[in-house]
């Protein structure tokens, strides 16, 4: 099974990791899309992507290549698990956040018509949310108000003791934390969906209906995709919360992290195909190539000049 997950999170990796170093690329150095409101949130959950697939992947590889035979310091299986459960939980509570924020800018952009409106609106809430998350879990992982456990012969080498000795904490981070994101993305992806459709009755498809569509679309495939790899592992922790026994769901818990480690791995091909200027200069570069290669070396130059511009616009 170890050397199956090897391979699997092996062959996402490497496509996933050049995925994400390109889509920031072309999102922080055109100046249009990196001031864009709705880019924002893309580009922050690609930034924690890219930090997970440069950190947390290559340890998983090696552990399954070398079938867990890989002595860790406690230090570095607390930092492992700040990564594997902090980070996971800090990027699923900002992208309820977005999934709120997306009404505001389709719906009430006059509240954020002025730079204070946009700095206490859109910039604040977002710092302050992540702010929040690095707080609280540096606080129960790395200063827990028990004692972690340590078994090096398991991928996360650590037992958060806080999960099953605080019952109180436990309660709260997977309610707040787990629950409550999950149903806010639901939530407001659905009625996002509504809300335009609404508009296209009352409106028609106009140019700015047609605009409202595309941020819509954008939110609601990478919903799609957050939802059907969160969501199961969210439903299990609230069953167990009410009471199901940890043993009784072992076998399916271990299909559903390998499931759910996947969604990583898969967010930036679905930020990719959110965006249509990208879409669309693609499709520019994949016709260029079919016309150098009809046309032959003579216009080559040329058409590099105009494939550069065509990127850099």
């Amino acid at each position: 099974m170890e050397r199956i997950k090897f391979w699997v999170y092996l062959c996402f990796l490497i496509p996933s990791l050049v995925c994400s170093v390109f889509l920031l690329s072309y999102l922080l150095s055109n100046r249009t899309l990196r001031t864009a409101l709705h880019n924002h949130a893309i580009i922050v959950f690609l930034l924690i992507g890219l930090f997970y697939q440069a950190t947390l992947y290559p340890w998983m590889l090696y552990y399954y290549n070398y079938e867990g035979i890989w002595h860790r310091s406690s230090l570095f299986c607390t930092i492992w698990a700040f990564i594997d459960w902090g980070l996971y939980y800090t990027q699923m509570i900002l992208f309820a956040w977005a999934s709120m924020e997306r009404h505001i800018l389709i719906f009430h952009h006059n509240w954020l018509s002025t730079r204070q409106k946009r700095l206490f609106v859109h910039y604040l809430p977002l710092v302050m949310l992540l702010l929040y998350c690095l707080v609280y879990y540096i606080l129960t992982i790395f200063f827990p108000p028990c004692k972690n456990t340590f078994d090096v012969s398991q991928m996360t080498c650590v037992v958060l003791c806080y999960l099953f000795q605080s019952f109180a904490l436990y309660t709260y981070d997977t309610l707040v934390h787990q629950v409550l994101p999950n149903l806010i993305i639901v939530i407001f992806s659905i009625a996002l969906l509504l809300r335009v459709h609404w508009q296209k009755k009352r409106v028609g498809k106009s140019l700015q209906w047609r605009k409202h569509w595309k941020m819509t679309g954008q939110m609601l495939f990478i919903s799609t995709i957050y939802l059907l790899f969160a969501l199961p592992i969210t439903l299990m922790n609230f069953l167990h919360l009410c009471g199901l026994s940890r043993n009784v769901s072992a076998q399916l818990m271990d299909y559903l992290f390998v499931f759910n480690y996947c969604m990583i791995l898969l967010w930036p091909f679905a930020c990719a195909w959110s965006l249509p200027q990208l879409k669309y200069k693609l499709k520019n570069v994949f016709n260029f190539r079919r016309q150098t290669r009809a046309v032959g070396p003579i216009t080559l130059y040329a058409g590099k000049i105009i494939l550069l511009q065509t990127l850099s616009s």
